[in-house]
C-alpha cells in the first residue's frame, strides 16, 4: 500500500514517525540522566520501533533513520560507561537481546556490540560474526539494509585489520575480509529483493527508489578497499571472487552496472591490472547481459576499467612493464571484440565509446606501437562498415574523438599519416563532420609546426582534408556561410606553406600531387588555394637557381623551365574561373621569377599572357588602374629583357596607360610609366629623352583634366595631378637625366602658382600642403649646397 500512497501521505507517516521517536528519546534522555537502565532500555526500544514502518519510500526512510541514529549515539556513549549503568558489558549484551521486537532488539545489539568489541572482553571477530549472522532476522528489504548500513558504520573501526587495536591472530584479515563480505552479500540480496515488493505497474518507481539506496550496498566495497592487509594474493584469490560470485549470481542489470563500477573504482589500479583477466571475463559475461537492456548504459564500465589502466599507465613510466607482463592490449582488445560481436544491436555510439577509451589505453601505454593503435582503427572500420550510414551525432562525436586522439598524443600529422586505418576511419563521416576533423587535422599541423616532406604522406593528408578542397557528393558551396568557407580555404592555404622538402625533386614531387588536388576544388575554392601554390613552386624556383639551375631527377628532370610550364597550366585554370585580377598577379610574380632565372622567353610569355588577361578579361576601371601599376612595376624591376622585347612590353604598358577611362588616372599612370625609360641599376636602359616624352604626355593629360574640370564644375579644381608631375621632374633632375634642365621645373613651378591663383584663390586642402612641401625640398637642396645645391641655384623660387 506504501507504493500507492500520496507524497502527502507520506509526508504524514514521516511527521508521525519522526515525533513517536523524539517523544520516546525525551524519556529516553531523562532515564540517561537518571542512570536508569531499566527506563534506558525500555525507551530505547519504543523509540527504534518507530523504524518498523512500511509505509515510507526509501528517501522519507532515510530521514527517520537518521533521527534515530543521532539517539543511538548518545546511548552508546551511555552503555560505554559502566559506572552508570551497573552492568558488565557482557551481561548488558545478553540483556539487550530480550527486547521485544526483533527489528529494535538488533538495533540495540548492535551498539552494544560496538561496546563490547571495544572493551576488548571478547575478540572482535567473534562479536561481528555473531552480529552479521543475527542481523538475517530482519528480512524486510528496506529495514534490513538500513540495519546492516548501520552495523557496517558502527564496526568500520573495530575490523580486527592489521594494525587496528583489535588485531587478532595471524588470519585476522581474513575475518574483517569475511565479516565485511557477508555484510555485503545479504545487503545486496536484500537490495535486489526490493524490485519485486508491490505491484508491477510501479516498477520505474521501484527501480529509482532502489538507485537511491545503492550506495548503502556500495560502502561495503568501499570498506572492503580500504582494509589493511588485504594483499594482491588475498584479493585474487578471495576478495575478487566473492564479490564477482555475488555480482554474477545476483541476476539483476541495475545490481550488476552498479557493483562492477564499485569494484573498478575502489580497488587499488594495480590490482586490476594482476587481475584483469578475470575482470574481462566477468565484465564481458556482464556485458552480454546488461547490454540485453536498452535502459542501461553499461558500456562505462569498460571504459572506466580502461580509463582507470590509462591513467595508472600515465601514473609513471615505471609501471609500464606490468602492462607488458599480463598484455593487457590484447586482453582488453579481446573482450571488447566479444562484447561487440556478440551484441550485434548495441548502439554505435556504445561501440565507438569502447574503442576510444581503447585507443586512449592504447596511446598511454604503448605510444611507441603503431600497429596496435591501427589495430583499434581498424576494428572501428569493421564495425562502422556494418552500418548503412552513420547519422548518430554522439557516435560521429565519438568518431571525431578517436581520430584526435593520436593527433593529441604524437604531435604530430606525420605519425598519423602512417596509420592505414585512419582514413578509412574518415570515410565513415558525414560531409560537416569530415571538415571539422580536416580542421582539426591542419589546427594540429600549425600548431606543433610540423611539415610534411614527402610527395607520398602528402597525398595521403590531402585525401584526410578532401572535405575543404572539393566538393563531396551532394554537397552545394553555395549553401555554405561565407565566413566558414574562407576560414576553412585560408587553413588549407596555410596548410601548403608547411609542406617542404630540401630535395629538389622530392618538392616538385608534392607541388605536383598538390596542385592535382586543388585543381578540382571548383571556381570557389581555386583564388584562395592556387596563390600559395604559386609561391611555393617560386620558392623552389629560386632554390633551384641559388644551386645553379637544373638537377636531373629519377623520374622527371627537375628545372625551372619544367615548373613556369606547371605554374602557367595552373593560373590559366585561375584566370578561367573567372579571376582576372588574381591570375595577373600571378602571372606577373612568375615573370619576375623567370628573370631571376634568366629566362627571357619564359618571363616574356608571362607578361603576354597578363597582357591578355588585361585587355580582355579586366573591364572595371579601378581594376585597369592597379592591372596598370603592378605591370609597369614590375616590368621596371625586370632586366632580363633585350632591347626589342623590353621596347614592345613598354609601348604596350604606356598605350594602355593612356587609355584609361579617367583623365587622372591616365596621367598618373602614364608619368609611372616614365620609370620604364630610366632604370638606374641597368646599365644601357638610361632613355631620358623618352622619360620627358612620357611626362610631357602626363602634363598634357593634366592640363585636359583640369580644362575639364573648369568646363563642369566652373572651378579648374585641384592641381594635385600638377604637384606630382613636378615631383617626377625633381626626381629624374637629380638622377642626372639631361633632358630635365631647372626650366623646366621652374616651368612648372609657375604653372602650378598660376593654376592656383587662376581658381580665385580658392586653393584646396589637398594640393596646397603637397606643394608647399615639394618648395621646401628645393629651398633645403639649394641650402645643403654641393654640386645638387648647384644644380638647384638655377631653380628661382
Amino acid at each position: 500500500m506504501r507504493r500507492l500512497a500520496g507524497v502527502e501521505d507520506e509526508e504524514k507517516w514521516l511527521a508521525e514517525g519522526i515525533a513517536g521517536i523524539q517523544h520516546n528519546a525525551f524519556f529516553m534522555h531523562r532515564a540517561l540522566d537518571a542512570n536508569n537502565l531499566r527506563e534506558v532500555l525500555k525507551y530505547s526500544a519504543l523509540m527504534l520501533s518507530e523504524l518498523r514502518t512500511s509505509k515510507l519510500s526509501p528517501q522519507k526512510y532515510y530521514d527517520l533513520y537518521m533521527r534515530a541514529f543521532d539517539q543511538l549515539r548518545q546511548l552508546e556513549i551511555f552503555f560505554n560507561d559502566e559506572s552508570r549503568h551497573g552492568l558488565p558489558v557482557v551481561d548488558l549484551y545478553e540483556l539487550v537481546q530480550h527486547a521485544g521486537n526483533i527489528l529494535p532488539r538488533m538495533y540495540l545489539l548492535c551498539t552494544v556490540g560496538s561496546v563490547y568489541i571495544k572493551s576488548k572482553q571478547a575478540p572482535s571477530k567473534d562479536v561481528l560474526k555473531d552480529l552479521v549472522e543475527m542481523c538475517r532476522g530482519v528480512q524486510h528489504p528496506i529495514r534490513g539494509l538500513f540495519l546492516r548500513s548501520y552495523l557496517a558504520q558502527v564496526s568500520r573501526d573495530k575490523l580486527p585489520e592489521i594494525g587496528s587495536d583489535y588485531e587478532g591472530d595471524a588470519n585476522t584479515v581474513m575475518d574483517a575480509v569475511e565479516f565485511v563480505l557477508q555484510n555485503f552479500t545479504e545487503m545486496n540480496k536484500l537490495w535486489v529483493r526490493i524490485q519485486h515488493q508491490g505491484p508491477g505497474t510501479v516498477r520505474e518507481k521501484q527501480e529509482k527508489e532502489r538507485n537511491e539506496l545503492r550506495d548503502l550496498v556500495g560502502k561495503n566495497l568501499h570498506v572492503l578497499g580500504q582494509i589493511e592487509g588485504v594483499d594482491l594474493d588475498m584479493y585474487k584469490e578471495t576478495v575478487l571472487p566473492r564479490v564477482l560470485e555475488q555480482v554474477v549470481n545476483c541476476k539483476d542489470e541495475l545490481a550488476q552496472y552498479y557493483l562492477m563500477e564499485c569494484i573498478i573504482q575502489v580497488f587499488p589500479d594495480e590490482y586490476h591490472l594482476q587481475t584483469l583477466e578475470t575482470l574481462l571475463a566477468a565484465c564481458t559475461q556482464l556485458m552480454v547481459e546488461i547490454f540485453s537492456q536498452p535502459t542501461v548504459d553499461t558500456k562505462i564500465v569498460l571504459t572506466q576499467l580502461m580509463d582507470r589502466l590509462s591513467n595508472y599507465a600515465a601514473s609513471s613510466p615505471d609501471v609500464l612493464h606490468e602492462f607488458l607482463q599480463v598484455e593487457a592490449f590484447a586482453k582488453l582488445s579481446n573482450a571488447i571484440g566479444k562484447v561487440i560481436d556478440t551484441q550485434i544491436e548495441m548502439p554505435i555510439v556504445g561501440a565507438m565509446t569502447l574503442f576510444v577509451s581503447l585507443l586512449t589505453f592504447t596511446l598511454r601505454v604503448h605510444p611507441d606501437r603503431l600497429d596496435y593503435v591501427d589495430q583499434v582503427l581498424g576494428a572501428c572500420v569493421v564495425k562502422l562498415s556494418s552500418v548503412p550510414k552513420l547519422e548518430d551525432a554522439r557516435a560521429m562525436k565519438q568518431v571525431v574523438a578517436l581520430l584526435s586522439a593520436p593527433l593529441e598524443k604524437y604531435n604530430d600529422i606525420v605519425t598519423a599519416l602512417t596509420l592505414s586505418n585512419y582514413p578509412r576511419v574518415m570515410d565513415h563521416l558525414d560531409d560537416g563532420t569530415n571538415k571539422v576533423m580536416a580542421m582539426l587535422i591542419i589546427q594540429s599541423i600549425m600548431k606543433n609546426d610540423s611539415c610534411i616532406s614527402t610527395a607520398d604522406k602528402v597525398e595521403v593528408l590531402f585525401e584526410l582534408i578532401k572535405g575543404l578542397i572539393k566538393d563531396l557528393d551532394g554537397t552545394d558551396t553555395e549553401e555554405l556561410d561565407e565566413e566558414d568557407f574562407q576560414e576553412e580555404q585560408n587553413s588549407v592555404a596555410r596548410l601548403i606553406h608547411m609542406l617542404d622538402n630540401e630535395e629538389p625533386e622530392e618538392m616538385l614531387k608534392i607541388i605536383c600531387v598538390v596542385r592535382k588536388h586543388l585543381m578540382t576544388g571548383g571556381p570557389r575554392r581555386l583564388p584562395f588555394t592556387v596563390p600559395p601554390l604559386i609561391f611555393s613552386a617560386l620558392r623552389l624556383v629560386r632554390q633551384l637557381e641559388s644551386l645553379g639551375g637544373d638537377i636531373t631527377g629519377e623520374e622527371v628532370p627537375t628545372n625551372p623551365r619544367k615548373i613556369f610550364q606547371i605554374l602557367n597550366q595552373t593560373i590559366e585554370v585561375l584566370s578561367s574561373v573567372p579571376c582576372p585580377e588574381l591570375a595577373l598577379r600571378l602571372y606577373l610574380q612568375c615573370a619576375e621569377a623567370a628573370s631571376d632565372c634568366d629566362l627571357e622567353p619564359v618571363a616574356y610569355e608571362f607578361f603576354t599572357q597578363a597582357f591578355i588577361l588585361y585587355e580582355e578579361e579586366i573591364a572595371d576601371s579601378k581594376a585597369q588602374v592597379t592591372a596598370i601599376h603592378l605591370i609597369v612595376g614590375t616590368l621596371q624591376r625586370i632586366n632580363v629583357f633585350g632591347v626589342e622585347n623590353r621596347d614592345t612590353l613598354t609601348h604596350k604598358a604606356t598605350g594602355y596607360s593612356a587609355r584609361l577611362l579617367k583623365k587622372p588616372d591616365q596621367c598618373r599612370a602614364v608619368y609611372a610609366c616614365s620609370h620604364l625609360f630610366w632604370v638606374d641599376d641597368l646599365d644601357g636602359n638610361k632613355d631620358g629623352e623618352r622619360v620627358l616624352l612620357c611626362l610631357r604626355r602626363a602634363l598634357r593629360i593634366a592640363n585636359a583634366a583640369q580644362q575639364m574640370a573648369n568646363a563642369t564644375r566652373g572651378s579648374s579644381g585641384p592641381v594635385t595631378l600638377f604637384v606630382e608631375i613636378l615631383n617626377k621632374y625633381i626626381y629624374f633632375f637629380e638622377k642626372g637625366n639631361p633632358h630635365i634642365t631647372p626650366s623646366d621645373v621652374q616651368s612648372l613651378i609657375e604653372l602650378i602658382n598660376t593654376e592656383m591663383q587662376s581658381d580665385n584663390g580658392n586653393t584646396t586642402i589637398h594640393s596646397d600642403p603637397f606643394f608647399t612641401s615639394t618648395l621646401r625640398y628645393i629651398r633645403f637642396q639649394k641650402q645643403k649646397g654641393g654640386l645638387m645645391g648647384d644644380k638647384y641655384d638655377l631653380i628661382k623660387l
